[in-house]
């Protein structure tokens, strides 16, 4: 799985947006200028994921996204099945049993099970990291400097 610009951006916008947690709503636009993200790719994508309940948005003057939960309760793998789909190295893993659209032997296959591991190391990846223990490497980085 080569994760693209949308879950890249996503992951960066929901990480600026825990730099900023608390303090009400972030404008779109601070978001997309210190992220170097355009404005309007980035509404597509907060679009997303307000629908997955992972933001709120508030209109008006002092409007703007925050996170809908805190950024420890945030994992990196929401984000991204929110914006890229299932974490599946190979078509054949893409539902429950293995089945894919191109696999009718999941049961004998031997390289299933070489993906298989594959996509269980990646989801331990992902869903091990929050929002919260990128925030705090960033703080920690910022100490270093």
């Amino acid at each position: 799985m080569r994760i693209s610009t949308r879950g890249e951006y996503g992951v960066r916008a929901m990480f600026d947006l825990s730099l900023h947690y608390g303090k009400g709503p972030i404008p779109l636009k601070s978001i997309a200028e210190r992220q170097v993200i355009s404005e309007h790719y980035l509404e597509q994508l907060m679009a997303a994921l307000r629908k997955a309940g992972l933001v709120v948005s508030k209109r008006g003057a002092h409007g703007g996204y925050e996170l809908a939960y805190a950024p420890a309760e945030i994992r990196i793998g929401d984000i991204i099945r929110v914006l890229e789909g299932p974490i599946t190295p190979m078509e054949c893993l893409d539902n429950g049993d293995g089945d894919g659209p191109y696999c009718g032997h999941s049961e004998q296959c031997v390289m299933r099970n070489l993906w298989k591991r594959l996509q269980d190391s990646m989801e331990e990846v992902l869903d091990n990291t929050t929002l919260e223990s990128l925030r705090q490497d960033a703080l920690r980085l910022k100490g270093d400097e």
